[in-house]
């Protein structure tokens, strides 16, 4: 491998989940900082894509498959990913998978499936990268869990175990890595406009906007962007030594409302 030298300016990153959404908003605003991204997912062509139009726009990145139910495939994007760009000093965990059922009526396939995507990959991922970030006494790990860990919602058991895995681990590690000079941050958004659900059918959406609505989850229809969530990943993980953000928790902004003024005295 050859040699990388450490600069607080270009900082290797992997971005999990890149090929949409979140994930590719925050490979693209983390890269445009200046350091050199890789970025994973299943499909991978899709990642290829967006890495050659940051290549075009003077960026440093590359595309490497990555199936997180997969543990070979978690260790060859690890290694892979260092041998790109160097060794990893930014990772943000960020794939996700969500199927909409109830606990009881899941197929326990399902079930193992999506806790797998959300939680058991993502720490098969920070076995394989955070060691090294220790041993050189610095790094950033971000995992993007979900508010579900805050409000819970129905139909959406396995999903939900698995985010608040992922901050009970996130939780330990802030603990375990403390002084190491390796952070370890949770970034937790709200409802956002991604291509999470988009598979769902027509029935699957009904049944769970109504089961939201019948518990008072739907407040209102705003929904984050992909560029909402990534600004704050970018916040985590720019922030300068010595400063630790554990939790950010971004939420989409109600619409607003026009009101019309009244004059003093009078009334409607």
């Amino acid at each position: 491998m050859p040699r990388f030298d450490p600069h607080p300016e270009r900082r290797p990153v992997a971005v999990t989940g890149a090929s949409s959404g979140i994930g590719a908003a925050i490979a693209q605003q983390l890269a445009a900082l200046g350091h050199p991204v890789v970025l994973g997912a299943r499909r991978v062509e899709r990642c290829e894509d967006l890495a050659a139009t940051l290549r075009a726009d003077g960026h440093e990145a590359a595309a490497v498959a990555l199936d997180l139910t997969d543990d070979g495939s978690v260790a060859r994007f690890a290694e892979e990913a260092a041998a790109v760009h160097g060794p990893l000093e930014v990772l943000v965990s960020n794939a996700g998978e969500v199927w909409p059922q109830a606990v009881h009526a899941t197929d326990p396939a399902t079930f193992t499936r999506q806790v797998q995507v959300n939680l058991l990959g993502a720490q098969a991922l920070l076995h394989a990268v955070v060691p090294g970030m220790v041993e050189r006494g610095r790094g950033d790990v971000v995992l993007v869990t979900s508010d579900v860990v805050r409000a819970p919602r129905p139909l959406m058991g396995a999903y939900m175990t698995a985010k608040h895995g992922a901050e009970g681990m996130a939780r330990a590690m802030q603990m375990e890595l403390e002084g190491t000079g390796v952070r370890a941050g949770i970034v937790r958004p709200g409802p956002s406009s991604t291509e999470q659900g988009t598979t769902w059918s027509e029935g699957e959406v009904v049944e769970v906007v109504d089961e939201w609505n019948r518990w008072g989850l739907i407040r209102h229809d705003g929904a984050l962007r992909p560029g909402d969530v990534a600004r704050a990943v970018t916040a985590m993980v720019t922030q300068p030594r010595g400063t630790h953000l554990t939790l950010i928790e971004v939420e989409p902004e109600a619409p607003a409302v026009r009101r019309t003024h009244v004059p003093r005295g009078e009334h409607r």
